[in-house]
């Protein structure tokens, strides 16, 4: 690991004087689950590390009836899988919070820092050229058998986080601070595909941070559920992840969002399946046409095909679960 210089400010405003205005210059560190491994494998070579760990405002899990639940960045999952709020009335953000890593990740893992992570490509985990001597990507051209099966024209990478489907399902909002001030958006626009090579996958300037996420009250009739597809039941990085948030009136569905993970760079809002779902009942034909219309377009490279089914499989399920489910409370 290389020297670099190390700060530790008390508040939001002291943060962003501290970072670059170019990636490269810093890094925040929150719970560094993510950004130790990438500076002990040199991927990321920052010259000063910005603790956030002290500023409080970025804390606390809260709840109001007129805006929804509020995660401040640097709640950890397990703070967010054992909250009893988040719990009665977001059951399946407590259930993705505490499937999403191994007890002792999910006690240092921040939600802000989980939806900032870098690609678990092995190409740019290892330092290896993502381009081949005559230009190709290394992911189409090497070992693609984890790699994106849709949207993956300019990037093959998949995006790692499974909490993120399901608060993009719950309709999430992300807020961020910087030096020209504050913002937000939906957390599905906060992902993207880099631009050009050394970009970000998240529309996130070097001079910005995540400070909360908003998770607006779910509508009267909201069923929920999620779904991965998993090598092994301990803590695994899954093959195919589906979240399924539906609005149910009279037994058939008035409005869904379908999000997938570990298929895209980025996570999946599928219309295609909100599309073949609206307005009928959910069953085991009804879901699996849902699955096949959030697939229509896939393409797979030369060994990930299998992926296909798996997420058609994980759409079904996720469905069919949300279907059965109890509202919240």
């Amino acid at each position: 690991m290389r020297a670099f210089e190390y700060a530790s400010p008390k508040g939001k405003q002291q943060v962003v004087g501290l970072l670059g205005k170019q990636w490269g210059d810093a890094e925040v560190l929150a719970g560094g689950t993510d950004l130790l491994a990438l500076m002990k494998d040199d991927v990321v070579t920052p010259k000063r590390l910005v603790n956030i760990k002290d500023v409080a405002e970025l804390r606390g899990v809260s709840y109001v009836a007129a805006r929804g639940l509020r995660l401040g960045a640097l709640t950890t999952l397990a703070e967010i899988a054992d909250n009893a709020t988040v719990r009665a009335r977001y059951p399946v953000l407590a259930d993705a919070a505490y499937e999403a890593a191994s007890p002792q990740i999910r006690n240092l893992a921040t939600i802000g820092g989980n939806m900032c992570q870098r690609p678990r490509c092995w190409y740019f985990r290892n330092n290896i050229a993502m381009k081949t001597a005559d230009g190709k990507a290394a992911a189409i051209e090497g070992d693609n058998r984890y790699h994106a099966i849709l949207g993956n024209e300019q990037a093959q990478f998949v995006s790692p986080s499974t909490i993120a489907p399901v608060l993009i399902g719950y309709g999430a909002q992300i807020r961020l601070f910087g030096g020209a001030g504050a913002r937000e958006l939906p957390l599905e626009k906060f992902f993207r595909v880099p631009p050009m090579m050394g970009d970000r996958e998240h529309d996130l300037k070097p001079d910005e941070i995540v400070t909360e996420i908003i998770v607006p009250p779910p509508p009267p009739g909201t069923r929920a559920a999620h779904y991965e597809v998993r090598q092994k039941a301990a803590f695994d990085w899954p093959y195919a992840t589906a979240a399924a948030v539906v609005q149910m009136q009279g037994g058939k569905v008035q409005a869904a969002r379908i999000v997938l993970s570990q298929v895209a760079p980025v996570p999946w809002l599928s219309q295609e399946a909100a599309d073949a779902i609206v307005g009928k009942e959910i069953n085991e034909q009804t879901a699996d046409a849902a699955g096949a219309a959030a697939v229509a377009g896939a393409r797979p490279l030369s060994h990930n095909a299998y992926k296909v089914k798996l997420a058609r499989v994980a759409v079904k399920r996720a469905l069919l679960a949300a279907a059965k489910g109890e509202a919240p409370a």
